[in-house]
């Protein structure tokens, strides 16, 4: 996946969480305190900021009455210059608080949100895989993204203005009552007649806007279906229904977009006339105030700047509710991840492994259970020795417990009953970390990142050296083919190494691995699906791979269970026969039967 490719599947995950549900109350955003707490120099200097632009603000309508009242008399025509002077530097202070709070506002939320992103990142990657068997990688990725992309939204923009305009609010309201305290009573009567009306259009119009989405939404989907398979649409003559469903659901879309409309016009036309209306009747009794001679006219200009700012102050805060409502269900979300236990956990005091480590292993009457599999044993009391430097083969039918012995081996898992050990130490009784240590695996299916080949070997050991990274692929195989890409080891293999062949790429797991020089091997056998050419390459390969470690191997192919030592026969988790290739022909039973399906007449020979 390209950079450009990556964006947009961002960007769309960002967009489908915006249409989350809303928490239904603020409580989950405690959990962001601990995060925002560790910066208290910006949060005071934030708050410090804050307060004097709101100072300011609210001092800009009193500079004014003055100015009316005092400032155009003939009797000192000089004072309006003060006045205006004084306005001016109200001004700059504003602009200068308010550039501050900006900044340090939007740097608590951009540093918050990566504090947030890395603390999930970096759970994430401690969990067991019984976590990943129940969650979606696309639920964990747009957690990961869209709602600390919300959150960020949130603690770097919505908070600073639903604090300001609280701000604001409070201080202009005690401002109105202290200018004209009834003039400030009859607009407190007047703004429930405004409020009310306004938020009950506005809850219609945005459950429209979200339906106009849905059906957009539709249409998209049906067309990008429809022109994929464009082919097959045309070779069953299937146009002229797809014509009809698409026509259908783009007027279901007009509809709803209609009504949208609709209620939005209505939503303004209300909203114009009732604050209007109200703001007329109020400055008609204000004006005659005036006009008795018990209010000046600065005073009432001042009534009227503190109105306004009341005003604009519940509705910025009207528009800033459903973000922090968003932001409190992606922090509730982002906690429920936070607060997933791993299944696999270092022991308070986790026993070390002997270093060197031999590579004695040794499965002693293991049973287990996958977590979505309670009632089915995967192993039933497998107890198998493997001393160091031997290659045992592991061999059966798909589901006989190959491939759990690989995941328990490598403590993925725990087993219910029975225990593991390497080299005599049990390995839950070791950190998990240390146990991984010991261990090289090559996946029958490489994981290739999208990285250049140099760091793709290096991630086996990630502080190794170039020249150690090209030795382990001249070992492996592979220094002949990586030699001749564009730049080398340098070159990008791009997402799961699409650029490379299976042969290639599993050459290039086995540099891995060798690179990784650990005293296990765990090799699942990776022949299977190669060409027969790539095949005596990768061989070749895992023959200097193999010398002198131990090696566990899920054996596939006829060359490598003549190669072992051992060759461990596996039906429904339990070991049911073990020996040599001719051994386990001789006595027939299960080993016979594969053999002579997977290998044909070879296997007699």
């Amino acid at each position: 996946m390209s950079r450009d490719d990556a964006a947009d599947v961002v960007e769309q995950i960002e967009e489908d969480a915006k249409r989350r549900p809303r928490a239904r109350n603020m409580r989950p955003l405690r959990a962001l305190i601990p995060f925002i707490a560790q910066y208290p120099l910006m949060i005071a200097a934030a708050f410090m900021a804050l307060i004097l632009a709101t100072a300011a603000t609210l001092a800009m309508p009193v500079a004014v009455r003055f100015m009316i009242d005092n400032g155009f008399s003939n009797a000192d025509a000089s004072s309006i210059d003060r006045y205006f002077l004084a306005m001016l530097v109200v001004a700059i202070v504003l602009g200068l608080a308010s550039a501050t709070r900006f900044f340090f506002v939007s740097w608590l939320g951009e540093r918050v949100t990566a504090d947030l992103r890395a603390a999930v990142y970096n759970h994430i990657t401690k969990l067991s895989p019984a976590f990943f068997e129940v969650t979606r990688t696309g639920e964990v990725l747009s957690r990961l993204t869209a709602d600390t992309t919300l959150i960020k939204t949130v603690v770097g923009s919505s908070a600073s203005i639903a604090l300001r305009n609280a701000f604001m609010f409070v201080g202009s309201a005690a401002m109105l009552v202290y200018t004209s305290s009834t003039l400030s009573a009859m607009a407190a009567l007047t703004l429930p007649g405004v409020i009310i009306p306004v938020i009950l259009f506005g809850r219609m119009v945005r459950r429209l806007a979200r339906a106009s989405q849905d059906r957009i939404a539709d249409t998209s989907a049906h067309a990008a279906e429809t022109i994929s398979a464009m082919q097959t649409v045309q070779s069953f003559t299937h146009e002229i229904e797809d014509r009809r469903v698409f026509g259908a659901a783009v007027e279901q879309s007009f509809e709803t977009a209609r009504l949208r409309i609709l209620a939005r016009a209505g939503m303004t036309a209300i909203a114009i006339v009732l604050i209007f209306g109200g703001v007329v009747g109020i400055l008609w009794v204000g004006a005659q105030y005036v006009l008795e001679g018990t209010m000046s006219g600065g005073t009432l200009s001042q009534f009227i700047l503190y109105a306004v700012l009341c005003a604009t102050s519940i509705g910025a805060l009207s528009e800033v509710w459903g973000e922090v409502q968003l932001a409190a269900g992606a922090t509730e979300r982002l906690m429920e991840i936070l607060d997933v236990e791993p299944e696999i956990q270092a022991p308070a005091n986790p026993q070390l492994l002997p270093k060197p480590a031999r590579g004695d292993v040794s499965f002693e009457a293991v049973t287990f259970q996958y977590p979505s599999r309670p009632s089915v044993s995967a192993l039933q009391q497998v107890s198998l020795q493997i001393n160091s430097g031997e290659t045992v083969a592991l061999v059966g039918a798909s589901g006989a417990g190959k491939s759990t012995m690989f995941q328990l081996l490598l403590r993925f898992y725990d087993p219910q009953s029975g225990r593991i050990t390497i080299d005599g130490v049990d390995i839950k009784t070791a950190a998990p970390e240390d146990v991984r240590e010991a261990l090289s695996i090559v996946p029958q299916e490489t994981v290739i990142f999208a990285k250049s080949a140099l760091e793709n070997i290096r991630f086996g050991r990630p502080d190794a050296s170039r020249e150690d990274v090209i030795a382990a692929a001249q070992a492996a195989q592979a220094d002949e083919f990586l030699s001749r890409l564009p730049e080398g080891y340098d070159t990008q293999l791009g997402e799961r190494g699409v650029t490379l062949s299976g042969g290639q790429r599993q050459r290039l797991a086995i540099a891995r691995a060798i690179l990784r020089n650990a005293p296990v091997l765990l090799l699942d056998e990776a022949t299977s699906a190669l060409d027969a050419e790539s095949e005596v390459l990768v061989q070749k390969a895992l023959g200097t791979l193999m010398g002198g470690r131990t090696t566990l191997v899920i054996a596939h192919r006829l060359a490598t269970v003549l190669k072992a030592d051992r060759i461990v026969v596996m039906e429904d988790g339990q070991i049911i026969a073990s020996g040599k290739h001719h051994e386990l022909l001789a006595d027939g039973g299960l080993y016979a039967r594969l053999a002579d399906l997977q290998f044909g007449q070879a296997a007699a020979e």
